[in-house]
C-alpha cells in the first residue's frame, strides 16, 4: 500500500533489464546529455576547421574524432546506468587506485604537449588524460568512507577520506594541475558538509586552501601569471582572454550567423576551453542560454532526486557527481566572461576531448545509476510515518 501511495517502482519477476531501466532512469537528464552532446557536435563543425588547417589535416578531422569519442562516451554512460550501486561502488574503488596509481606515474611516463603541465599519456593515436578519470572515482572511495563511518561502530571514513583527498591533490599539484585539484576539493568539502561535519572544520578546510593558493601563486610561475591576468582591470585584447571577450561582445543577442565568427582562428583552444566563445559569437546569446539551462537543470533535477534516497552512500556519492559535473560547467563559462581565472577546463559533454569526454560519460552513468527510481520507496515515506 505504501508503494501504491507514494508512487515507489516496484521491481517485476523476471523482468528485462533493459526494460526496467528506462522505467527507473531519468529520462529528463538523459535527454539534456544527448541534447549537449549534438550542441557539442555543431559547435565543433564551426569550431575546429581552423585548428584542423594549422596542423595539415581535413577540415571536419576534429569533428570526426569528437563524434568516435562522443559515441564512446554515450555507451559508456549507458551501460554504467544500467548497474546496481553496489557494482558500481565495487568498481569505483578499485578504478580509483588504478586512476591514482597513472596520476603518479605522470612526472615518469607522461608529457606536457609543450603546455607547461605534464598531464597527459601519449600513446601515439591519441593522449590520455587519467586525471578526468580520476575525479568521479575519487567521489566514489570518499562517499563511501563517509557512509561507512556513519554505521554503529563504523571506521573513521571522514579522517581516511581526508586523507586521500589530501594525497590526491598533492599529486595533482605537482602536474601542476590546479584546476583539477581545486574540483577535487569542493568536491570532498561537499561530500564533508552532506555528511554532517561541523562548521568549524569546514571553516578550517577553506583556510587551508587560502594557504595553499597563497603557496602556489608563490611557487609556481604558471599559476601567478593565470591569477595576475585575470587581477589586471585591463585585458589584453590579443590574449586568449581578450579573443573570448570579444568574441562574446561581438556575438551580441542573435550571432554574427553561422560560420560567420573569427574568434576560432585566433584562439588556438577554441574547440576546447573556449568552445562557448564561439558559440557566442556565431549563435548569439540564445543558444549560450540554452547550454546554461540545460546544465542547470540536470543539476538542480539530480540533486531533488538525491534528496529522496535513502542509502546514505547513494545521496552522497550521487552529491558528488553533481558536484563536479556542475562546477566544472560553471568554472569554463566563468572563465570565458572573466569571471574566473584561466583554468584549462572543458565544458563538459560540449567541449573537444578523448579523456574528458569519456571520462565524462562514466560521471553522468554513475549519477543516472544513483538518480534512478528505486523499489524501497523514498526517505519521505520514513518521516510519513514516524
Amino acid at each position: 500500500m505504501t508503494e501504491m501511495a507514494h508512487g515507489a517502482v516496484i521491481v517485476q519477476p523476471g523482468e528485462a533489464i533493459l526494460s526496467r531501466w528506462w522505467r527507473t532512469v531519468d529520462r529528463v537528464t538523459l535527454t539534456c546529455i544527448f541534447i549537449l552532446f549534438a550542441i557539442g557536435l555543431l559547435l565543433g563543425f564551426a569550431a575546429s576547421p581552423p585548428l584542423a588547417e594549422r596542423n595539415g589535416l581535413m577540415p571536419f578531422h576534429y569533428v570526426l574524432r569528437q563524434g568516435v569519442f562522443g559515441m564512446m562516451a554515450l555507451s559508456v554512460m549507458l551501460v554504467v546506468s544500467m548497474l546496481s550501486p553496489t557494482q558500481l561502488r565495487r568498481l569505483g574503488v578499485l578504478g580509483f587506485f588504478a586512476a591514482f596509481l597513472a596520476v603518479a606515474m605522470l612526472p615518469v611516463f607522461g608529457t606536457d604537449f609543450g603546455k607547461g603541465a605534464t598531464r597527459w599519456f601519449s600513446l601515439g593515436f591519441v593522449s590520455v588524460q587519467p586525471s578526468e578519470f580520476l575525479k568521479p572515482v575519487f567521489v566514489i572511495l570518499c562517499a563511501w568512507l563517509m557512509a561507512a563511518s556513519q554505521e554503529l561502530n563504523g571506521p573513521p571514513g571522514k579522517t581516511f577520506s581526508f586523507v586521500v583527498a589530501v594525497c590526491t591533490v598533492g599529486f595533482l599539484a605537482t602536474q601542476p594541475d590546479f584546476g583539477q585539484s581545486a574540483l577535487i576539493i569542493a568536491a570532498w568539502s561537499t561530500l564533508y558538509f552532506v555528511a554532517g561535519a561541523p562548521m568549524i572544520l569546514l571553516t578550517g578546510c577553506i583556510g587551508l586552501v587560502v594557504a595553499g593558493g597563497a603557496v602556489a601563486y608563490s611557487s609556481s610561475e604558471h599559476f601567478a601569471r593565470r591569477i595576475d591576468g585575470f587581477l589586471n582591470p585591463e585585458v589584453d585584447p590579443t590574449t586568449q582572454m581578450g579573443f573570448a571577450t570579444n568574441a562574446i561582445r561581438e556575438g551580441g543577442f542573435f550571432g554574427a550567423g553561422v560560420n560567420e565568427g573569427q574568434v576560432k582562428w585566433s584562439l588556438p583552444d577554441a574547440h576546447t576551453d573556449f568552445i562557448i566563445a564561439v558559440a557566442a559569437e556565431e549563435y548569439g546569446l540564445i543558444l549560450v542560454w540554452i547550454i546554461i539551462g540545460l546544465f542547470a537543470l540536470i543539476t538542480v533535477r539530480s540533486l531533488f532526486r538525491l534528496m529522496r534516497e535513502r542509502d546514505p552512500f547513494i545521496r552522497l556519492a550521487g552529491t558528488g557527481l553533481i558536484t563536479l559535473f556542475g562546477l566544472q560547467a560553471f568554472i569554463n563559462l566563468g572563465v570565458a566572461v572573466r569571471v574566473l581565472p584561466a583554468k584549462g577546463m572543458t565544458l563538459p559533454f560540449v567541449s573537444y576531448g578523448g579523456s574528458s569526454l569519456i571520462a565524462m560519460g562514466i560521471l553522468v552513468g554513475m549519477l543516472l545509476c544513483f538518480t534512478r527510481t528505486r523499489p524501497q520507496g523514498e526517505i519521505g515515506d520514513m518521516l510519513r510515518r514516524r
